[in-house]
């Protein structure tokens, strides 16, 4: 990029803090299970609205639009392929609409649920070629990044980011999901991934995941591994169990979340937010370890 991004500015600044889970929110808010979270960009924009608006009064410093299995490849299971221009450049103008000029905004995408070759059928080209056209879609809503998130094939993460780049001039974020033992269900570990750093970065790290030690596991060693490159972290809020309400809860509330993520920072993380479970208690507590942080700057974007 010709010029640093706002996104480059603001990091070498500050601490960003980044919000929580999307889904399990609009879940709370009626969505049906098997209904894909990007369909309410344009039936129940109001409700994705007020997730945002919630995350940012609990002092999100950036927002990821509700865009995160909006590839062709993920939206035609549903019936959904011709919507991919307009359910994911809806998703981005909500969360711009609500963050306003001041905070910023992240286009998301995830796996497009499909093997790549030698595993499955699904050819390297064509899944870039899917992610360019998400990329393309997202950066018409006007995101100041975009967010590749919880990934497990290296193969299909360096796919995401080409794509990404052949469709946009945005920073590219790669966040990788790990399991118990630091590799993700693909068997990749810290090592691999850290060699999606070369394709282009503007920050990689880990987000989800099995629990917040071992994730925490694997971003000191994307440190050890990438002294300069800058991390995120997006740890899911615990582990989930079954409740005796028949739902899924996850068992690390906000004020134990929020003193955990020190240690996140300690590993050097500059982007730190909560994934799956997670609510705006979650991101508060989050919020103001980051602000008390002595390196964090202790203002808002």
């Amino acid at each position: 990029m010709a010029e640093q991004s706002r996104l480059a500015r603001l990091l070498s600044q500050r601490i960003l803090v980044a919000d929580g889970a999307m889904g399990t929110m609009l879940q709370d808010a009626g969505l049906e299970p098997g209904t894909p979270p990007e369909v309410w960009n344009r039936d129940r924009p109001e409700a994705v609205s007020a997730v945002h608006a919630a995350y940012l009064r609990a002092g999100a410093d950036l927002l990821v639009a509700n865009t995160f299995t909006a590839t062709r490849l993920q939206l035609e299971r549903h019936g959904l392929a011709d919507k991919v221009a307009e359910l994911n450049r809806l998703g981005v103008e909500l969360a711009r609409m609500e963050a306003g000029p001041e905070r910023l905004v992240f286009g998301d995408m995830t796996s497009t649920g499909a093997l790549l070759e030698p595993f499955g059928t699904l050819s390297f080209a064509e899944a870039r070629d899917a992610y360019a056209e998400q990329a393309e879609a997202l950066a018409a809503g006007g995101p100041d990044a975009i967010l590749i998130e919880t990934m497990m094939d290296v193969n299909e993460g360096r796919a995401a980011i080409q794509g990404v780049h052949d469709a946009t001039d945005l920073p590219v974020i790669c966040t990788f999901s790990f399991q118990k033992g630091g590799r993700t269900v693909m068997g990749a570990g810290p090592a691999e991934v850290a060699q999606l750093w070369q394709e282009g970065l503007a920050a990689i790290g880990a987000n989800c995941g099995h629990n917040l030690q071992d994730t925490l596991a694997v971003v000191e060693e994307l440190r050890r591994l990438l002294p300069e490159a800058t991390l995120m972290a997006k740890p899911n809020a615990g582990v989930p169990v079954l409740g005796e309400d028949g739902r899924t809860h996850f068992d690390v509330d906000p004020e134990p979340m929020g003193a955990f993520s020190v240690r996140f920072l300690d590993a050097g993380a500059r982007i730190i937010g909560a994934c799956c479970g997670s609510t705006p208690d979650h991101i508060a507590a989050i919020a103001r370890a980051a602000r008390a942080y002595p390196s964090s700057g202790g203002t808002n974007v």
